[in-house]
């Protein structure tokens, strides 16, 4: 089979990687089960916002991972890498079952599964996105949106293990399944060849019309064009990692417990739609054109729910939905993104690298949800907040176009 072909099982199996990793995003689903769990066994009321920091470090620590496992990628090939990396996602949710403390759970989801899932993440869009030149934004939208979609499969699965288990089980069974399907999908990956051109496609084609220059890690550095990326991509996550760090707590509070398991889905959802559209949409207008759409949506999206009263339901799921599109129009176009201005041949390092502004969203993100709401009972300062900071990135946008034309 020639690699033409071969690209498209590549692809495939990447997102059925995919969809494991991305389990992340259903975090509030175990959370609220986990806090209740915990505080039966430690004595101590504890809430989801107690456990935000498990989250936080769970995101926080991938780009670690990322930048070494994108140099083995590099190197050798991403079938070793992913399955290292998947091995420790699916080992981090196993061994969470047998938590008795938020230290365990920081140790065994936030750590091991951390470090896997950002070891096996990048280097998954990285070899998709290598594979396709001739459509890097729709390959990256593609890759990314089925990590997103992935907590719009679990949740009401995880919702039916618990009821008829309890959440410690759902961990643990989770977990194995996990490490069997990123087993078995590694079979089918290999290393793009260096050069690779689809049959009939040529550089020229590409928006910017020249084969793209290729920088290592030190050259990317060296570019004032990557710190304004590096800060576009936090202001642009931020929301979205905010929000979904807590969606079922925040819907409860805001829209009632009926509607909360709906909240994740739907988030997740729009998330994924995002991917694939501003990925898609980013190939025809550019991609700095998508993100600046995205950080506008986002502050609208934000402004939305700031605005939105106690059981506003619907307004509350407008908000939600635009902020999910807003979020994943960043995840969608980035790889795309830092392919285009630093080249191919590196970016799995590269975008490890850059993936550090993702991990500032995660950290600072969630933190500030979680502070929010227990000094003043609500969500609506930290929607104000992750609002403000999407205008600051379309700020971000105009100085990215002003250092372009140097």
């Amino acid at each position: 089979m020639n690699l033409d072909k071969k690209r498209w099982i590549i692809l495939i199996a990447a997102c059925f990687i995919n969809i494991c990793l991305g389990s992340i995003y259903a975090w509030s689903v175990f959370s609220p089960e986990m806090a209740a769990y915990l505080s039966g066994i430690t004595g101590k009321q504890l809430t989801p916002g107690d456990l935000a920091i498990v989250y936080t470090i769970a995101n926080s620590v991938g780009p670690i991972t990322m930048i070494s496992g994108g140099w083995f990628n590099d190197k050798f090939g991403p079938k070793k890498v992913i399955l290292v990396g998947g091995i420790m996602w699916g080992l981090g949710m196993f061994l969470s079952g047998f938590a008795t403390s938020i230290g365990f759970l920081i140790f065994a989801y936030g750590i091991i599964g951390g470090l896997g899932l950002g070891m096996a993440y990048g280097s998954t869009i990285s070899t998709c996105v290598k594979f396709f030149p001739d459509k890097r934004g729709l390959i990256g939208g593609i890759t990314t949106a089925v990590y997103g979609l992935s907590s719009v499969i679990l949740p009401p699965i995880v919702t039916v293990v618990m009821k008829n288990s309890d959440v410690t089980f759902a961990f643990k069974a989770v977990g194995v399944v996990f490490l069997v399907l990123i087993a078995v999908s590694c079979l089918f990956l290999e290393q793009c060849p260096e050069g690779y051109k689809p049959a009939g496609w040529e550089p020229a084609a590409q928006i910017g019309g020249a084969d793209p220059k290729n920088l290592d890690w030190k050259g990317m550095l060296s570019t004032p064009v990557f710190y304004v990326m590096l800060l576009l991509l936090t202001c642009g996550a931020f929301s979205g990692m905010m929000v979904i760090s807590q969606a079922k707590p925040v819907a409860t509070l805001m829209i009632g417990e009926a509607s909360a398991a709906l909240a994740v889905s739907v988030l997740a959802l729009f998330n994924a739609f995002g991917r694939i559209v501003a990925g898609t949409l980013s190939d025809k207008i550019g991609r700095i054109n998508t993100l600046a759409l995205a950080c506008v949506l986002g502050a609208l999206g934000l402004g939305c729910l700031y605005l939105t009263g106690e059981g506003a339901t619907a307004q509350f799921f407008v908000g939600l939905s635009v902020v999910g599109i807003s979020f994943g129009s960043f995840m969608g176009v980035y790889p795309g993104f830092t392919a285009d201005q630093f080249g191919p041949k590196n970016n799995s390092v590269n975008y490890g690298i850059m993936f550090i502004g993702f991990a500032l969203a995660g950290y600072f993100g969630p933190q500030i949800m979680a502070k929010t709401v227990a000094s003043t009972g609500t969500y609506q300062q930290a929607f104000l907040i992750a609002a403000c900071i999407s205008v600051v990135g379309v700020v971000f946008t105009f100085l990215y176009r002003a250092l372009s034309k140097k």
